[in-house]
C-alpha cells in the first residue's frame, strides 16, 4: 500500500476483518536514478504487488546527489508515462506494421544491415540517444564503429549539447563543466544565460534560488521565462545576440581594468589575441539590443564568485560553439574559476554525459580522440578488430548523417521525425531508407519504420547513467518490461550476434560485465572511470569521474586549490585557452518577406519530443499541419502587439485565434496565445510538438554540427478553413 505522497505503508494486520484470506505482500523498494533530465536525482520505486505491475515513485533521502528532492514531472513520468507503449516486435507487411517474433524482427533488420555493409559501411546510419544507459550506449557504439565500421553514427545529444562540448574541448582540452553541484551554494552570483532551469531542471533551480537568496540571480534571455521572473535582473537580449553581448561584457572588463591578470598570466593562453580583436563595448551592446548600463551590470556581477550557466538558447545555434566559448572567456578573464564559480552548461537529456563518455559517438570511450592513431589502435586491440575498420573521424553530425542518404537507418530511443530541424527533409530521407526503430513508445518515427524493436524504459532496465556534474549512478529495474519488450542492451546484443558475431556478449547481456569492459577502456584518460564498479556504486550510490582508483571521486576539475599557477589543463601548454572563434552570421535574418523570428523552447511538463508526456496522435502529415482541430495544433506564444500588427492573418472563431506560421520550408497552423513575456517580433513554439521542427532551418554550427533551432525567419499567413 502507499499513501498519497508515494511513501510505502504496511497494512496493520490487526485491523483486517476476520476471514480475510488475502495474502499480505510487503512493498519492495528499489533505489534508482531518475532518467527525466540530467540533474540525476535519486528515486525509490515502490513496487506494491507480487506481480510487480503496480508502482509508486518518490525521492530517495539517502541519495547523495538530491537527498530526497525530486520534481513532479520526474516522479509522474516515471510512475505513469502517458505515451503509447510498444510491446511486440513489428515489421512492415503490405504497408502495415504487424506483430512478429523477436527472431523474425532481428533477422530482417540484421539482413538489411549486412547487405548495406557489404556495399559500404557508411551506407548504414545509426542514431543513438541520451536516454540509453551507459551500457547500452557503449554496446551500440561498439557495434556501429567496430562491428559495422560506419562513420554515420551519432546521437540526439548532438542536437542539444555539442556546442558546449566543443567549447570545453577548445578551452580546457577536455569535455564536461569544471564545477559541481557543491559549488552552487558557494556562488555569490548566478548568471543563467539562454537557459530556463525552472522548467528544464526544477530541482537544480531550487538549489540556485536558495543560494541566490543571499546573492544575485541574473537571467539573459530574449523571453521573460519562468526563471527570469524569479531573477533579480532580466536581460532581454536580442534573439541571436548572445555572442555580441558576451563580447561586450569582455570588452568592458578590459576597459575598466577588471581582468584577473594573475590568473590570466599564469593559467591561460590567447588572451592578448582575443583582446586585439575585441570590438567597442558600446557598439556590440547595441548589436545585442542592450544598453551599456546593462553591460556594466553584468561586468560588475563577475566581480563576485559567479557560476555561469547556459543551455539550449546558446548551444542550438550556428554560433553555439563561439558563444559558449565567449562565456568561458568571461570566467577566465574575471578569474571565475574555482570554488563557487566557473562555466556550468546545463545538460538536457538524462544521460547525455554518459553518451559522450562511453558511446564512441564523438570520441572513443574515455574521451580518447578519434584522430589520434595510438588511441585508435588501443581501441582496435581491445575490441579485437583491425584498426582499418574503425572510422578516423566522428562523422558529419546527425543532420549530415541523414543528408548522406543512407540505405539503412537504425534509431535507438530517439525520434528524428519530430526532433530534427527541417523535419520534412528528414522524413524524406527516412522514407527512402530501410528504417529500424528501437523505442519504448510509439513515436512519429515508428510510423515510418520497416522494423520496430519494443524497448524497456525507466524502472525496467539495469545499468548506470551520468548526470551533468559527472556523477555515475545506478539505474535499476523495479518491474519487468511489458509483454515482449526488452532492454536496449539486449536488443543491441541480439542484432550484433547476426551482424558482427562475437563482438558483443550474447543476449541477454550482463550489464555489469559490459560496464566493467567500458571502464577498463577509460584507464588513464581524461574521463577515467576505471575505479568504478557496480559494487562501488551500490555502496556509495553516486561517484564523480575522474575516478582512477577505488577511492577517488573528483570534485572541481583542473585545480589543486593552492594558487593561480596550480591549475593544470589537458592542453598542449597545460593552460586554458581563450576562444578565437568569430561565429557565423545567423542563417535566416528577418526581411520584408519573412519579418518575424521563430524560436523554440521547453514546456514545463513535456519530455523531449513529447511522446512520454503528451500522448495522442503520433502522425505528422500535411493534413495535421493544416487541421482545423485545435488539439492537433501547437500553441504559439506571441506578444499581443505582434498579433495586432498582423491581425489580417488571424482567424478568430469561438474564442480560438489561429494563424499559419510559414518559413521557407513549411507552413503550420497554430493556436495563438497572447503573451507579454515574449518580445515583439518573436514567435515562441514548443520544441516538443511534432510539427515545430518542420519550420526550423537545417543550418549547423561549423565546429559542433549542432543545428540552429533557435532562430529562423517566419511570417503569419491567414489559413483557409477546411
Amino acid at each position: 500500500m502507499t499513501d498519497e505522497s508515494g511513501h510505502s505503508r504496511r497494512r496493520d494486520s490487526s485491523s483486517e476483518e476476520a476471514g480475510d484470506s488475502t495474502p499480505e505482500i510487503s512493498p519492495v523498494e528499489v533505489p534508482t536514478t531518475c532518467m527525466r533530465c540530467a540533474v540525476g536525482c535519486g528515486l525509490v520505486h515502490v513496487v506494491s504487488d507480487g506481480a510487480g505491475g503496480a508502482k509508486t515513485v518518490r525521492g530517495d533521502p539517502s541519495n547523495p546527489v538530491s537527498r530526497g528532492a525530486a520534481c513532479r514531472r520526474g516522479i509522474h513520468e516515471t510512475a505513469n508515462p502517458r505515451g503509447d507503449r510498444l510491446t511486440r516486435p513489428l515489421v512492415r507487411e503490405d504497408g502495415e506494421l504487424v506483430p512478429v517474433s523477436w527472431s523474425e524482427a532481428v533477422s530482417k533488420a540484421s539482413e538489411a544491415i549486412r547487405s548495406a555493409m557489404e556495399a559500404d559501411p557508411d551506407d548504414v546510419a545509426i542514431l543513438g540517444s541520451g536516454q540509453q544507459t551507459n551500457e547500452a550506449a557503449y554496446a551500440l557504439g561498439k557495434l556501429a564503429r567496430a562491428g559495422i565500421g560506419t562513420r554515420n553514427y551519432d546521437a540526439n545529444t548532438t542536437l542539444c549539447m555539442a556546442s558546449a562540448v566543443a567549447a570545453y574541448y577548445r578551452a580546457f582540452g577536455s569535455d564536461a563543466p569544471p564545477p559541481t553541484y557543491d559549488d552552487v551554494p558557494e556562488a555569490e552570483t548566478h548568471l543563467v544565460w539562454g537557459a530556463n532551469p525552472a522548467v528544464a531542471h526544477p530541482v537544480l533551480f531550487q538549489w540556485i534560488r536558495q543560494s541566490a537568496a543571499d546573492g544575485r540571480l541574473i537571467v539573459v534571455d530574449p523571453v521573460e521565462t519562468k526563471t527570469a521572473t524569479a531573477a533579480d535582473e532580466h536581460v532581454a537580449v536580442e534573439p541571436g545576440g548572445d555572442l555580441e553581448l558576451a563580447r561586450a561584457v569582455l570588452a568592458h572588463l578590459v576597459d575598466t581594468d577588471r581582468i584577473d591578470e594573475s590568473f590570466v598570466d599564469a593559467s591561460t593562453t590567447g588572451f592578448d589575441e582575443v583582446v586585439a580583436d575585441l570590438p567597442s563595448a558600446a557598439d556590440v551592446a547595441a548589436d545585442a539590443g542592450v544598453s551599456l548600463e546593462t553591460v556594466e551590470m553584468l561586468a560588475d556581477a563577475l566581480d563576485d564568485s559567479t557560476l555561469v550557466y547556459w543551455g539550449m538558447g546558446v548551444n542550438q545555434s550556428v554560433r553555439g560553439t563561439a558563444t559558449a566559448g565567449a562565456l568561458v572567456d568571461l570566467c577566465l578573464a574575471s578569474g571565475n574559476l574555482g570554488s563557487g564559480s566557473g562555466p556550468f552548461s546545463l545538460t538536457g537529456q538524462a544521460n547525455s554525459m554518459g553518451t559522450r563518455v562511453c558511446s564512441s559517438k564523438g570520441t572513443w570511450p574515455g574521451h580518447r580522440p578519434f584522430d589520434h592513431p595510438d588511441h585508435r589502435q588501443a581501441i582496435a586491440d581491445a575490441w579485437g578488430v583491425p584498426v582499418s575498420r574503425l572510422p578516423d573521424d566522428a562523422g558529419p553530425g546527425p543532420v549530415g548523417v541523414l543528408d548522406s542518404s543512407p540505405s539503412v537507418v537504425w534509431t535507438v530511443a530517439t525520434n528524428p521525425v519530430a526532433g530534427f530541424p527541417d523535419a520534412t527533409t528528414a522524413i524524406e530521407h527516412l522514407e527512402d531508407a530501410f528504417l529500424v526503430v528501437q523505442d519504448a513508445f510509439r513515436t512519429e518515427t515508428v510510423e515510418l519504420a520497416d522494423v520496430v524493436f519494443p524497448a524497456a524504459t525507466w524502472g525496467e532496465t539495469e545499468g548506470t547513467t551520468m548526470n551533468m556534474e559527472r556523477r555515475v549512478s545506478r539505474v535499476r529495474a523495479a518491474i519487468a518490461p511489458p509483454a515482449d519488450a526488452r532492454p536496449d542492451l539486449d536488443i543491441v546484443a541480439g542484432v550484433a550476434s547476426q551482424v558482427a558475431p562475437g563482438l558483443l556478449p550474447d543476449s541477454p547481456a550482463d550489464p555489469a560485465a559490459v560496464f566493467d569492459e567500458f571502464v577498463a577502456l577509460t584507464a588513464g584518460t581524461n574521463a577515467d572511470c576505471s575505479g568504478l564498479s557496480y559494487a562501488r556504486l551500490d555502496r556509495e550510490q553516486a561517484v564523480r569521474w575522474p575516478a582512477p582508483d577505488l577511492e577517488t571521486s573528483a570534485d572541481y576539475r583542473y585545480d589543486d586549490g593552492s594558487d593561480p599557477a596550480s591549475w593544470s589543463f589537458p592542453t598542449p601548454s597545460g593552460k586554458a585557452r581563450f576562444s578565437t572563434l568569430d561565429g557565423l552570421p545567423l542563417p535566416e535574418p528577418t526581411d520584408e518577406e519573412f519579418p518575424l523570428t521563430l524560436t523554440t523552447g521547453r514546456e514545463a511538463d513535456a519530455y523531449n519530443t513529447g511522446v512520454r508526456s503528451r500522448g495522442g496522435n503520433t502522425a505528422v502529415s500535411d493534413d495535421v499541419a493544416v487541421s482545423d482541430d485545435a488539439s492537433a495544433r501547437p500553441v504559439a506564444r506571441v506578444n499581443p502587439e505582434t498579433i495586432e500588427a498582423y491581425r489580417g492573418a488571424v482567424v478568430e472563431a469561438d474564442g480560438d485565434r489561429c494563424t499559419a506560421i510559414e518559413s521557407r520550408r513549411a507552413s503550420v497552423r497554430v493556436t495563438l496565445a497572447p503573451d507579454d513575456a515574449v518580445p515583439k517580433g518573436l514567435v515562441w513554439l514548443p520544441i516538443h510538438h511534432p510539427l515545430s521542427n518542420t519550420l526550423t532551418t537545417p543550418a549547423v554550427d561549423p565546429v559542433s554540427n549542432e543545428p540552429n533551432f533557435k532562430q529562423c525567419a517566419v511570417r503569419f499567413h491567414r489559413p483557409e478553413r477546411r
